[in-house]
């Protein structure tokens, strides 16, 4: 029996789950738009192991989604997830954001879903995924235009979840779109995906592993007076 221990930070929500074979035991969450994981992360990693009756040393991998997202968000949950692999000695396990909140949305045979997460303006982080989930069109950073995705509305329903959602609405009008901007990313759907990959020991290398940040960081400094 496989344990592990799954870290989501890559936006406003701190997730953190324990699973054994892909079944969740204990979710700890919570979303907040001021970023608390800095501050939330290991209280709520402790707390998990407590209500699981766990320790660390009763992890078998450490999962941790890998982006996109927040620069700093995945930061923190990268550097949490190496620092317990080097010090259990366990591997480390990543999950693609946008795939685990796709795993969110019960779909019809010939639907789609995109995931959305919001970046700056009207630019969003998209990635596409069919009606068993399984990844039709790869990550991208895209600007949101009245003809976007229009190669897979045009052909059946097409459901657009996350924070990119509210964007994508006011300009998407074809009717086969429904939105949905209740999803956000979440360790309680990560738990099959990472499951999925220590059985197939499709592990990173902790000393080399990055976040997937797709674009690069940028410094937003005060203009002078």
């Amino acid at each position: 029996m496989a344990t592990l221990l799954n870290l989501e930070t890559a936006t406003t929500n701190c997730s953190v789950s324990i699973a054994k074979d892909g079944e969740i035991i204990v979710l700890k969450e919570h979303n907040s738009p001021n970023y608390s994981h800095a501050e939330q992360l290991h209280v709520f990693i402790e707390e998990a192991l407590q209500e699981a009756s766990l320790s660390v040393l009763d992890l078998d991998a450490i999962a941790v989604s890998k982006g996109p997202g927040s620069y700093t968000g995945l930061r923190i949950g990268v550097s949490a997830a190496k620092g317990l692999c080097f010090s259990l000695s366990v591997p480390l396990i990543s999950v693609a954001t946008l795939e685990s909140m796709a795993n969110q949305v019960v779909l019809e045979k010939d639907s789609v879903v995109i995931p959305v997460l919001d970046a700056r303006r009207m630019e969003v982080y998209s990635a596409v995924f069919n009606g068993v989930h399984s990844e039709i069109r790869e990550t991208k950073a895209e600007i949101v235009g009245a003809n976007s995705f229009n190669e897979f509305v045009n052909k059946g329903k097409v459901i657009i979840v996350g924070s990119g959602a509210e964007k994508c609405k006011e300009i998407l009008t074809h009717p086969n779109f429904e939105f949905n901007l209740e999803v956000v990313p979440s360790a309680k759907e990560m738990a099959k995906l990472s499951y999925e990959k220590f059985s197939n020991k499709d592990f990173e290398d902790v000393a080399y592993f990055e976040p997937y940040y797709l674009k690069d960081f940028v410094l937003q400094q005060k203009k002078k007076a």
